[in-house]
């Protein structure tokens, strides 16, 4: 990078102007084929959007710029930057099926080996980076929730660059991909009804099918099939990329009057299906992604305060706001609807005669870590199953595991264990003993008649089986294109038949349950990412943070940071470990380990409200936070100082 200095005061900036890096990768999508550079943005107001596809906060970033792209369209350009973290999105197939997917209108640089990723310094998924239209970096930010702040810089940007000449107004590179036909555009998830039919989440046309036996005819729909959210009757409902269904009981629903209960994950609500009027109502969600509040940051600062999980969200499920809701589940046992919240990383339960909303289990942190309902994180979870004894299993997609909701007599969780995963950033394809076992991004989970447990491995491509009672794991088909669900289809004669939601292929397909698994053995592996070089003994760790524009730091009660650190291996650390308070730490790394994972999680609270003033006694507050994985080496020659960012945009 060449570096001007600089004489600009803003806070984000840094005190030297850095010129970007071009922008190398393999290839460009959403470009109508041409190969672009740096210079092709120059005069534009250019984002930077670095994310990966199986990244839930990553979605939820893309959904934050839209609004900012189309209000901006003729000065600001965003440029998603794919850099994968697991081997399977490296796939360029796979690749232009998520930028389809997901509905991307900007152009995408396919980044496989980091090489963009790490000219910018990135460190974590979803990383921000915006460049001016003189091509120099103005800010660099880490994590999501940046909309506002993004905006108040823009104008920013705008004022300045066309007083000095240097803005072009016009149209950016995106070009448009042809649209697809077919009666399936990226199924997610599927649930038998009685009448032998499927009801399917037919997410990328933004509705709900009844699929017939043949797995090709659709008997009806429900939602206009226009993104957007609006209840009503069959033909005018709409719905936003909904995901995971389940039904009711029959006493439950007639007494309710409704059927189903629908994941409607990117309107961040659960919906509501009357399969006999075709109605569509709304259960639970305000439309407002939710993140962790201000109180709950708070009492999370000490990990030993019981307060700081919060159970019970109370009986007003539509002024509540949800994040990602990505499947559902009816748990007799339990006598609610639970959910996979996936945008925070934990379980929610709704029971739906009380309009109770609840946190099931989950801190909302992200990783993996077993224990009480209370003490455990989970990682983008996105598939549930129940047993025959009530119990849950859950597919974690981000940490590659199956974990499982022991419940009590009372419906409540008792604990939660881990049957496959070791962390967040360790996958593969490994069948054998559990503790050795590897999946990659299980979106689907059910339990076959003997108790043992169908995944589907979604990245892998495969279907894979938990055997509980010998704690192994086999493989029960391959070779398929990004299954999302699976279940035990009991409407055709004979064998067993297994039905999964190829959602790349847009098809559901039947498979021959094998009288005999595969034992398949591809190895283990980790998100390879950049080593940073580390010096053995004191390493300095700071994470930077300023409240955006019209917000200050909430400390009423305290200190509103915190840090959360632990490594893999875990005597990586000789100390520096646990949680508490603020955003500075003295690690001490071991010189008798060679390499590993430093896992860093930053929270930062904030309220409306000018720096120096009071913050209002009903001042909205928001919670910031970021995850980091840094793969470290031990070098004599390497750094004693890591700075992080988590940083809000203050102008």
């Amino acid at each position: 990078m060449t570096v001007t200095p600089s004489t600009g005061t803003d806070s984000v900036r840094t005190s030297y102007k850095v010129r970007a890096s071009e922008l190398v990768g393999r290839n460009w999508l959403n470009t109508g084929g041409k190969q672009l550079s740096l210079q092709d943005f120059r005069g534009k107001i250019t984002i930077l959007d670095f994310w990966t596809f199986c990244c839930i906060n990553c979605l939820h970033v893309l959904d934050e710029l839209r609004p900012l792209e189309a209000k901006y369209s003729d000065v600001v350009v965003t440029v998603g930057v794919h850099s994968p973290k697991f081997e399977y999105e490296a796939d360029p197939v796979a690749l232009a099926a998520a930028v389809e997917r997901y509905e991307i209108a900007h152009p995408v640089l396919d980044d496989p080996e980091l090489v963009t990723w790490q000219a910018y310094g990135a460190r974590a998924w979803p990383t921000l980076v915006v460049v001016d239209p003189e091509g120099y970096i103005v800010a660099h930010l880490s994590g999501e929730g940046h909309a506002s702040g993004l905006e108040s810089l823009v104008e920013e940007l705008i004022t300045e660059h066309d007083a000095k000449g240097t803005l072009h107004r016009g149209t950016g590179p995106y070009v448009a991909p042809p649209a697809r036909e077919g009666n399936l555009r990226f199924p997610g998830k599927a649930v038998a009804l009685e009448n032998g039919n499927f009801l399917v989440g037919d997410s990328g046309h933004h509705r709900i099918v009844e699929l017939s036996q043949d797995l090709a005819t659709v008997v009806r729909s429900f939602g206009s099939g226009t993104k957007g959210y609006a209840d009503g009757d069959a033909d005018t409902a709409q719905f936003n990329e909904p995901q995971g269904l389940t039904l009711l009981p029959s006493d439950v629903a007639t007494q309710l009057g409704y059927h189903a209960v629908i994941a409607d994950t990117v309107n961040h609500r659960l919906r509501s299906l009357n399969l006999d009027t075709g109605a569509v109502g709304t259960l639970a969600g305000n439309g407002i992604q939710r993140l962790l509040d201000v109180d709950q940051a708070r009492a999370a600062v000490d990990e030993n305060d019981a307060e700081g999980w919060i159970s019970d969200l109370g009986n007003a499920p539509l002024e509540t706001s949800l994040s990602s809701p990505w499947d559902v589940l009816w748990n007799q046992k339990a006598n609610a609807v639970i959910i996979a919240m996936a945008g925070t990383h934990q379980i929610f339960s709704f029971n739906p005669v009380t309009a109770v909303l609840s946190v099931f289990a989950g801190t909302g942190l992200e990783g993996l870590a077993d224990g009480a309902p209370g003490e455990s994180w989970f990682a983008q979870s996105s598939g549930l199953a129940s047993d025959k004894e009530g119990n849950i299993w859950v597919a974690d997609s981000e940490t590659s595991a199956l974990r499982r909701l022991v419940l009590n007599d009372e419906g409540t969780v008792a604990a939660v264990e881990t049957a496959i995963g070791a962390g967040l950033f360790d996958f593969g394809f490994r069948d054998g003993a559990a503790a050795e076992a590897r999946l990659q991004h299980p979106l689907g989970v059910t339990v076959l008649p003997d108790g043992s447990v169908a995944i589907a491995d979604t990245y892998n491509g495969a279907v894979r089986r938990y055997d509980p009672a010998t704690a192994t794991v086999s493989t029960l088909a391959r070779g398929l294109n990004e299954p999302a669900d699976v279940q035990l289809d009991d409407s055709v004669d004979g064998e067993p038949v297994l039905l999964v939601v190829e959602t790349n292929n847009h098809q559901l397909v039947r498979l021959p349950l094998p009288a005999e698994a595969l034992v398949v053995d591809e190895g283990a592996s980790q998100t390879q990412r950049p080593k940073t070089k580390v010096t053995a003994g004191a390493h300095a760790l700071t994470v930077r943070f300023s409240a955006p524009k019209g917000q200050k730091l909430d400390d009423r009660w305290g200190d509103p940071t915190q840090l959360k650190i632990s490594s893999s291996p875990e005597n990586l650390l000789l100390s520096g470990f646990g949680t508490s308070p603020g955003l500075t730490r003295t690690l001490e790394l071991n010189p008798d380990v060679s390499e590993g994972v430093l896992h860093i999680t930053a929270r930062a609270a904030s309220c409306d409200g000018e720096p120096g003033g009071e913050i209002p006694m009903h001042a909205a507050c928001h919670l910031y936070q970021q995850d980091w994985g840094i793969p470290v080496i031990l070098d004599a020659e390497g750094e004693s100082e890591l700075i992080l960012d988590l940083r809000g945009l203050d102008n």
